[in-house]
């Protein structure tokens, strides 16, 4: 595979066509500010739309630097087209992306390999609504395959339950009903040297202003307050940086993902791996890295040299 360098011709991908499409478009432009800066000065921004693979061709695309958050993006769809045309790319590969976009798929494998999630159960119609009798109130219903808190709400009772799942059956044909458990949310950065060592970023916690860290606590600035790094003790720290590593390797991810993390009386559960964290001007990754001396630039490149075809 030819090796990146300051010539090569580069596609950072944005935009696409999920609900999470302005969120892209802005790590996108971030993203491709940052490899210009770095010297990359064949770099180009595509707004990916149905017609990806002629404007792949058009631009004779020699790398993707994927900035796609959801559907077509993040969940093994881009990867598979960009496997089948022999362009290497950052990020998780077509099975972990499929499998890390879908909750409850991800929950089955983390729970496979010993890793700790919270009590839930998936649903596609109102019928296995009943099943939701199983667990303790109150509940999140989330889609199982949504990104940025789209689609989801908590309910309080078995009789909330039926319109928050027409909600959320709006965004998904499948649907997450986990256990609500009253903790601290935090989230961890799994990234890979250029020597294929995976490490974990410090951890960051949130205050929000609404009741859980939602869209509009995620992409509104003044909304939330990063905890960098978090107030957990040495031991517990330990032991989430450890977690976000198992559950990165468990679903065979690559290159850089974000693991989702609540902490209910002093134990951590996993919720929910990012296989493209979001690279904005508010977005955790970035903050994370910047924490521990890798500034924004830095971190861009380091996930750009990643960037490789998965399915040798």
């Amino acid at each position: 595979m030819a090796e990146i360098t300051k010539l090569s011709k580069i596609a950072v991908l944005a935009g696409g066509m999920s609900s999470e499409r302005e969120v892209s478009l802005r790590s996108g432009k971030n993203v491709l500010n940052a490899l210009l800066r770095k010297g990359y000065d064949n770099t180009v921004l595509i707004d990916v739309d149905s017609n990806i693979a002629e404007k792949l061709k058009e631009e004779k695309i020699e790398f993707a630097y994927n900035t796609l958050h959801g559907r077509y993006g993040e969940d093994g769809c881009i990867q598979g087209l960009l496997e089948f045309m022999g362009i290497p790319y950052t990020g998780s590969g077509v099975k972990s992306s499929a499998i890390c976009m879908d909750k409850c798929v991800t929950k089955e494998i983390l729970n496979s390999a010993g890793l700790p999630i919270i009590k839930s159960i998936c649903v596609t119609n109102k019928e296995d609504l009943k099943l939701a009798r199983e667990l303790n109130f109150p509940l999140m219903v989330k889609p199982a395959s949504e990104g940025s808190s789209i689609g989801m709400n908590k309910v309080e009772t078995f009789d909330e339950l039926e319109s928050a799942f027409d909600i959320a059956k709006i965004s998904d044909s499948k649907i997450l009903l986990e256990e609500y458990l009253q903790g601290e949310s935090a989230t961890v950065g799994v990234l890979e040297g250029s020597d294929g060592e995976v490490f974990a970023t410090p951890i960051l916690g949130f205050e929000t202003k609404n009741e859980w860290y939602d869209y509009e606590s995620k992409y509104t600035d003044g909304m939330t307050k990063f905890i960098l790094p978090a107030n957990f003790s040495e031991e517990l720290t330990v032991e989430i940086k450890k977690l976000a590593v198992e559950a990165h390797r468990a679903c065979e991810c690559s290159g850089v993902s974000r693991v989702d993390f609540l902490v209910y009386n002093n134990k951590p559960y996993i919720l929910e791996i990012n296989t493209n964290p979001g690279m904005t001007d508010l977005s955790d990754l970035p903050a994370q890295a910047d924490s521990m001396g890798i500034e924004y630039d830095e971190l861009v490149e380091l996930v750009l040299k990643t960037a490789s075809l998965k399915m040798k």
